[in-house]
């Protein structure tokens, strides 16, 4: 496929969703293919290309993980010990391993909103908070995402090395990787062309998405600026032999399933990090990120050696936008079709048992049936809006979905923002509803 298709294709995208700016890459057949569409602010509008830099959000939890793989594989780093042998003042379970860590399986919820400055000490000051982390789950009882463990983890390689985090995966990763178009830093972002978020209001206006950026203390976990041109070389490094940075065989072990899990659009399994999805009889490997009004993706399919990174700078909207252009990139360059499963009929009877509120520690969650169809909505909590020290994004409208077919529980969002996007709800011994799961977090049932 020429660039020109690709080009076309994401510029129609990202009309269709109302990106400002988009910019892909794709790795096939040993070429590397690039498109970018649009600008980095609809304030200060400059050319979108591969050389811009977006926010990673989440993405940022491969590099975190490929750098302490390397502590493991140096020696430095046992991922079966306990987190408290790196870390002996951290507020958690003295029964959470690194390993724990890695896989989302530490039982910790998401993590603490909270601003602990720009520091050097910043991810150090984020972990003695981490007191304020619910258990919401026993520990490696099932995977849920976590950034406080990742924040975790981001600590255990600064008492390792020695060094600030951001230093430290720097030194580890990214100049071994030869990724020179990669940053953490402000000062190192802001003399290069960056994209800047956006969100969208109610009457569809687009506003800057502020602040760009949010604390150092989770740089671990989501602080990471790259370009499409460095993230598919990282992709391309993740599909290769890991020289100059991992032995081949623990880049390898990074892709291997640890943990499963259930009705999961981010995969059927969890590696090291790394989410494991069988799509159309291939195996894919990857990650998505969102920051404050940006969004990344980033997917790898090594018996194919392909790659594809997407990244936009639009909320709500970049999630969908992104995974339109990997799955058309799937179905273009491999033949692989990414379908989401079909809700089955709607049942009254099965849709009762499911209305109702549920929540976690920082969210809330409605269901709600109106006797054709189910309705999900998701809100912050407001005393956490109150509490926090930043400006948090706005709240999504209602979702609707529908549950799917065969008495599983299992349900997939229909329409919006994270269409495709499914979970479950759980029961309790009497086959009563007692729980629901979105995108990997649990809540659980309150009314």
């Amino acid at each position: 496929m020429s660039q020109e298709t690709l080009s076309d294709f994401v510029e129609a995208t990202a009309t269709k969703f109302g990106i400002p700016g988009v910019c892909a890459g794709v790795w096939a057949d040993g070429t590397e293919i690039y498109a970018g569409h649009g600008v980095t602010s609809i304030d200060n509008p400059l050319p979108v290309d591969e050389q811009t830099l977006f926010l990673l959000g989440s993405v940022t939890k491969t590099f975190t993980a490929t750098a302490l793989m390397r502590l493991v594989a140096e020696g430095g780093v046992e991922l079966e010990a306990p987190v408290h042998r790196y870390v002996p003042e951290a507020p958690v379970s003295a029964e959470i391993t690194v390993a724990h860590l890695l896989n989302h399986t530490a039982g910790l919820g998401w993590g603490v909103i909270t601003d602990t400055g720009e520091g050097d000490d910043a991810v150090a000051r984020y972990v003695a908070k981490m007191a304020e982390v619910e258990m919401i789950a026993p520990v490696g009882a099932r995977a849920s995402y976590s950034q406080a463990g990742y924040n975790l983890i981001g600590h255990v390689i600064e008492k390792v090395t020695g060094q600030p985090y951001d230093q430290a995966v720097a030194s580890l990763v990214l100049e071994p990787a030869g990724l020179s178009n990669t940053f953490f830093s402000h000062n190192d972002v802001m003399t290069r062309r960056f994209a800047v978020g956006h969100d969208k209001g109610e009457d569809g206006t687009l506003s800057i998405s502020r602040p760009w950026r949010h604390w150092r203390g989770d740089h671990p976990g989501g602080g990471i600026a790259s370009s499409a041109s460095d993230l598919l070389s990282w992709a391309r490094f993740h599909l290769g032999d890991g020289a100059g940075v991992l032995p081949a065989d623990v880049l390898h072990r990074m892709k291997q399933p640890t943990a499963e899990l259930r009705a999961s659009n981010l995969g059927d399994a969890i590696g090291l990090c790394w989410f494991l999805r069988g799509v159309d009889g291939v195996r894919t490997v990857g990650h998505g990120g969102s920051s404050n009004g940006q969004f990344a993706e980033l997917l790898l399919v090594p018996e194919r050696n392909f790659a594809v990174v997407v990244m936009s700078n639009a909320g709500p909207d970049g999630i969908p936008c992104n995974q339109a252009v990997v799955r058309w990139a799937l179905q273009h360059y491999l033949g692989v079709t990414d379908a989401d499963p079909e809700p089955a009929p709607y049942d009254a009877a099965r849709a009762q048992e499911v209305v109702g509120r549920y929540e976690n520690e920082v969210m809330t969650l409605t269901v709600t049936a109106d006797g054709a169809g189910l309705t999900l909505e998701v809100l912050i909590k407001p005393e956490i809006r109150e509490n926090s020290e930043v400006e948090l994004p706005a709240d999504h409208a209602p979702f609707p979905f529908g549950l799917l077919p065969g008495g599983t529980d299992e349900y997939v969002i229909t329409d919006g923002a994270f269409t495709g996007q499914r979970g479950f709800f759980s029961r309790d011994e009497t086959g009563v509803i007692t729980g629901v799961d979105l995108a990997g977090r649990p809540f659980a049932r309150t009314v």
